[in-house]
């Protein structure tokens, strides 16, 4: 099992997100967690899985003394739409306006882990598709100023009401749209 193989490891996880380390949890591995502030900007030439890939590796680009024994997972995520990133919303304005662009619609959810050590460092990523019914301007307007989704890329959570009353069908993996395709961490895990 992964925790055996991995006991002897200081596992880092370098999220600020609930949801991540939530799941993160249920993996049933001992970690801490350590954010460090980066600038999440990127060359505006990249695209969909291009960004969260550059994203998740200077996250881990701002860990520079690591031990043999150090684990270091970062990510990131974006709701890919029409040819371009939709990321967090600044504001209440801009979060309905961004569930305005995905009611009735499809988009893709893409995540990227970043798994760093001493030695090696790996990137992969995972990309989930989820449909939205029409959703009405209340039913969108209730959500955002009940559930705050201002640290989520599209403004909403899958976990939350929205995704309860507004996600008609997803394809591919649904943690992954919480912001972690733990199936694909624990492979990669697995294989250090």
């Amino acid at each position: 099992m992964l925790s055996e193989k991995l006991k002897n490891k200081n596992i880092i996880l370098a999220s600020g997100s609930p949801r991540r380390q939530e799941l993160f949890k249920e993996l049933g591995l001992d970690f801490s967690i350590k954010v460090k502030a980066v600038e999440e900007i990127y060359p505006l030439t990249l695209k969909a899985a291009e960004i969260t890939n550059y994203l998740a590796e200077l996250k881990a680009a701002a860990f520079t003394e690591l031990t043999e024994n150090d684990i270091v997972i970062t990510s990131d995520t974006i709701v890919w739409m029409n040819n371009k990133a939709i990321e967090k919303p600044k504001e209440k304005k801009h979060a309905i306006a961004m569930l305005q662009e995905l009611s009735g619609k499809e988009h893709k959810v893409i995540t990227s882990i970043c798994i760093k050590t001493f030695a090696s460092q790996r990137v992969f990523h995972d990309e989930t598709i989820v449909y939205f019914k029409p959703l009405s301007l209340e039913e969108i307007t209730f959500y955002v100023e009940n559930y705050k989704p201002f640290d989520k890329a599209g403004a909403y959570g899958i976990q939350e009401w929205i995704g309860y009353i507004g996600v008609s069908k997803i394809e591919g993996s649904y943690f992954n749209v919480m912001g972690l395709p733990v199936h694909k961490l624990y492979e990669e895990l697995m294989k250090l």
